[in-house]
């Protein structure tokens, strides 16, 4: 079963993207050279519509083969927290498709992951129960999960979008957390639960081969379907947030770096080429040099989670990846 839906939502992907290559460039779905963008000619960014139907499709496939008796049963609780997911996640690939037609101000785009972080909620994709270090198990009450959930949900989401600025980036980097997050919920008993990332992951290595450079497709509001699916399945066991935080440390802490320097100048929403990864681009690396390394540190730090069974050395690991973060963005803001 987790090699058939593996397949599956590989094959989607890799047969959807030519296609959604020709859409974009027959109607217009395109991005061009200039400004922070740099690559040459016109590129299509309707690319998520593959993540989409491969995810969402795959999916669907999943519920269709329990109800048919060729999976095993789907329990309440997990067919309703997965819905959430599909739910959610077909909201967000509308909203980025509306962004990559209409292109949305701020301000809309934040209400709309609202919208995401509520659906997540009314489906109970929420912070409930987590086990700290030193602390143990803890139970969070309404005023803290549902805040929490918001800033978790909506946070991945301009994390994921956020760190698509170079080819094969965020869908490299969400494909080695969606299989961390397949592996950890498999080794929980999840064993449903296991199947959504494993699709997700299987879906950006069918769209890697177009979008790793030179990118012949970009994803688009994809960014947003994945932020999206990376937020709701990190919630969905016991110590996976551990895991997205390592895997996703450094794009989570980029993210938070440039945006207190931007509200420091007084430009909060204002989009610029001072992300980690632009600047590294800056000082002589090359795109596929930044991008594997990127996967390197990613890969390295969420096996750590997998592998390390004591909290408090978790929380140590995140320490490291953070301090050693923010020490590379401060060398290089000054430089």
């Amino acid at each position: 079963m987790y090699a058939t839906i593996a397949l599956v939502a590989f094959a989607i992907s890799l047969l959807v993207t030519p296609l959604s290559i020709k859409l974009g460039q027959r109607y217009g779905f395109v991005d061009r050279p200039g400004g922070r963008r740099q690559h040459q000619g016109e590129v299509s960014r309707l690319g998520g519509l593959a993540l989409f139907t491969a995810f969402v499709g795959t999916g669907g496939l999943v519920f269709g083969l329990s109800a048919v008796g060729w999976w095993e049963p789907i329990g309440p609780e997990d067919r309703k927290l997965l819905t959430g997911v599909l739910v959610g996640s077909i909201f967000m690939f509308g909203v980025g498709l509306w962004d990559d037609l209409k292109e949305l101000s701020p301000g809309r785009q934040y209400a709309a992951q609202f919208v995401a972080a509520l659906i997540a909620i009314f489906f109970d994709i929420i912070f409930q129960r987590v086990t700290l270090p030193v602390l143990g198990q803890t139970d969070f009450p309404w005023w803290i999960t549902y805040p929490l959930t918001v800033f978790w949900v909506t946070g991945m989401i301009n994390t994921v979008n956020w760190l698509d600025g170079l080819d094969g980036l965020a869908a490299g980097v969400a494909a080695i957390a969606g299989l961390l997050f397949a592996i950890h919920a498999y080794s929980l008993g999840q064993t449903t639960v296991a199947l959504f990332p494993l699709a997700l992951a299987a879906a950006c290595l069918g769209f890697l081969p177009f979008n790793f450079f030179p990118a012949r497709v970009f994803m688009g509001g994809g960014s947003m379907l994945l932020g999206y699916a990376l937020a709701s399945l990190s919630i969905l066991a016991p110590a996976k947030v551990a895991t997205a935080l390592l895997v996703l440390g450094i794009p989570i802490i980029d993210v938070a770096w440039i945006i207190i320097r931007r509200w420091r100048r007084g430009q909060p929403t204002r989009a610029g080429r001072d992300h980690l990864h632009h600047r590294l681009l800056d000082v002589g690396l090359s795109q596929r040099q930044i991008v594997l390394l990127y996967y390197t540190f990613c890969a390295t730090f969420g096996m750590l989670a997998l592998v390390i069974e004591v909290r408090l050395f978790k929380l140590m690991a995140l320490l490291v990846l953070g301090i050693l973060t923010l020490f590379v963005l401060w060398r290089l803001s000054h430089t």
